[in-house]
This record gives C-alpha cells, sequence and structure tokens, in this order.
C-alpha cells in the first residue's frame, strides 16, 4: 500500500517482544530479501548499543568496587595454607556501611594501622608502554586487583572487651579463658612462640596471620600503643571468597571454635549463631549482600535475553496470512514438540 515502509513496521506486543511485520507484496523470493534486509536493520541497531552497554557496564564495576565488594591480590604468605600467595580474594565492603562489625574468626582486609608494611619490598613490574595506563584503568574500576594498595589481610582473633592471651598449659591461644582448636594455623606452627595477655579496647580488633611463623601481625606491635590492636574504622571489609586461581575457589568461613568463645563480662553479647559460619545441616547461609549482585546480575541477564528473541513475521502465507520467518535454530528443532 502507498506509505508502507518497504522494510517492514515494528509493532509490540502484549510480553513486551519486538515483531516486524513485511507489506505484503512480492513472492517469496522478495519476502526473503525484505527479511534479510530487516535483520541487517537489527544488527546494525545492536552495533550502536554496544558502547552503550560497555559504558553501563563500567559504571556498575565501578559501583561494585567503591561500595559492594572488591578484588585483592595476596602477596605474602601471612594467611597459608588458608589463602595462597597470589591467590585473589573478594572482599565484601557492603556491609559495614550498615554498622556490622567484624567478628571473632573472620577474615579481614584493613589498611596499615602504623607502618605495618613500611619495612616490607614491594616488586613492580615492568610493563611495556600502555600496558601500565590499562592496568591503572582497570584497576582503577575494580576489575583488576591492585598489587600496590597498603593493606593487610588477617584473621580476627579478639574483639573489643576481650582478653586474648598465649597460652595456655596445652600451647593454646585463650579468649575470656576459652582455648581455641584452630585447623588452619599452618601446619607445622606452634599457636604462637611469642608469650602475651592482651584486654581489647572496645572498638579495636586483635588480628593474627593463620602462618603464625611468617606474620607480622598485634603480637609484633604490643610496645605500640592500643597494644598492636587495629581499628574497627580501618577495616576494608570481610573477605567472603577465594575467587582465583579457580582450584583454590572457596568460601571463607567462621570456624566453629569461635562459636564457643564467651563474651568477656560487661561486653555486648553476641548473636548465638554464628553469621558467617555454616548451619549444623552442612548448608551454607544465603549469599552476602556483597554476593547479591552477582546473583541479580546473573538473573537479569537471562531475562535481558529472553526480551529480546525478536520474531520476524510476513503479511503473506501462513494461517491468517501471517507466516514466520524462522532461524536456523529454530529450523533444526522445527519438528520437535
Amino acid at each position: 500500500m502507498p506509505g508502507d515502509d518497504p522494510y517492514g513496521t515494528d509493532v509490540r506486543t502484549g510480553d513486551g517482544a519486538t515483531r516486524t511485520t513485511l507489506p505484503a507484496t512480492g513472492g517469496r523470493a522478495e519476502r526473503r530479501r525484505q527479511a534479510k534486509r530487516i535483520k541487517r536493520r537489527r544488527q546494525r541497531s545492536y552495533l550502536k548499543e554496544i558502547p552503550i552497554l560497555i559504558g553501563v557496564a563500567l559504571a556498575i564495576a565501578l559501583v561494585l568496587k567503591t561500595f559492594l565488594v572488591q578484588a585483592f591480590v595476596i602477596p605474602s604468605g601471612s594467611m597459608e595454607q588458608t589463602i595462597q600467595i597470589g591467590d585473589r580474594v573478594l572482599v565484601d565492603k557492603l556491609t559495614p556501611w550498615f554498622g556490622a562489625e567484624p567478628h571473632r574468626g573472620d577474615v579481614v582486609v584493613f589498611k596499615d594501622p602504623n607502618h605495618w608494611l613500611a619495612g616490607e619490598r614491594t616488586t613492580v613490574a615492568d610493563d611495556p608502554v600502555g600496558v601500565k595506563q590499562v592496568k591503572e584503568a582497570l584497576t582503577f574500576i575494580g576489575l583488576l586487583p591492585s598489587a600496590d594498595e597498603q593493606d593487610l589481610i588477617k584473621r580476627v582473633v579478639a574483639v573489643g572487651g576481650d582478653t586474648v592471651k598465649c597460652c595456655d598449659k596445652s600451647g593454646r591461644v585463650t579468649v575470656n579463658g576459652t582455648p581455641l582448636s584452630e585447623p588452619y594455623v599452618h601446619p607445622g606452627n606452634p599457636p604462637s612462640q611469642l608469650k602475651f595477655q592482651v584486654t581489647v579496647p572496645t572498638g579495636r580488633l586483635f588480628m593474627m596471620g593463620d602462618h603464625r611463623s611468617d606474620s607480622a601481625d598485634s603480637r609484633f606491635h604490643l610496645d605500640e600503643p592500643y597494644r598492636g590492636t587495629v581499628a574497627e574504622s580501618s577495616v576494608v571489609g570481610r573477605a567472603v571468597v577465594i575467587a582465583w586461581p579457580f582450584k583454590h575457589w572457596r568460601r571463607l568461613e567462621e570456624p566453629d571454635t569461635y562459636a564457643s568463645v564467651r563474651d568477656a563480662p560487661g561486653a555486648p553479647a553476641t548473636a548465638a549463631v554464628a553469621p558467617h559460619s555454616v548451619s549444623p545441616e552442612g548448608l551454607t547461609v544465603l549469599p552476602t549482600p556483597a554476593e547479591l549482585p552477582l546473583v541479580m546480575g546473573v538473573v537479569g541477564l537471562h531475562r535481558l535475553t529472553s526480551r529480546r528473541r525478536l520474531g520476524v513475521r510476513s503479511e503473506c502465507g501462513g494461517l491468517g496470512g501471517r507466516r514466520a520467518v524462522r532461524n536456523r535454530r529454530a529450523r533444526r528443532t522445527r519438528g520437535a514438540r
């Protein structure tokens, strides 16, 4: 008809999908040519959307890194065998925004409290021109972990109000008089070769690495203010999972031994069930707030791809004057009902 679009008309159906109707002109060959033109036109429109999608993805990555979750590379062996040198861990940065406090047994990343890293050497990669800038950009938006940030990763052994001591008659570290069973300590290491007794000030944490003979933690800073403890405000977030390499992948749960530790007299009571531990039935707890965006992203991607499955129809032929133009996958599965 005069005025008809020779390439067809886009019509949005009730389910949200977009279908294109072709004018009732020409024979089968003409309809095929028109369908190919429509396909090329849609492919061009997809290409125009790619820069927008990339920009949105980068913005989401930046928000995730800033407020939700960040990747960190582990350059030392102070947390072996729990975390190996070169492992990448994902750190939950969301829960501290809502006032969540670290628990005993949590593995946390925190800012260098008092130049603990001043004497350590750092290796600078000799990257070619351009590669360094690309890495810095990817690190800034959170797609690559930073290798030069002044952060440490240790285990929280005691929180504000606790009295931590080494050691009892069996050589175990005690918290509020309760001895700790620490299977995560590096094989062959005693719980501690240094003797100490510290009452942790309110709002601070006593940190120890799992590789006790290779960790310059709170024990080595007892002569400093606050007896080597770290302020809760210095905590970046809780390490929730070892993400890379894949063979090391696992969630970092709170060891069971800390559930038996009694609160210090006068200290605020903690929850009866630790939120970062495994349930008695052996089932893992629900994803943490930092892991929810990953789940939501997968669901959103599935819904987006489902909505983008477009149908192209012709006004000629078929039942009711409508005939579907199927892609190759549809033709291969046509016989399956």
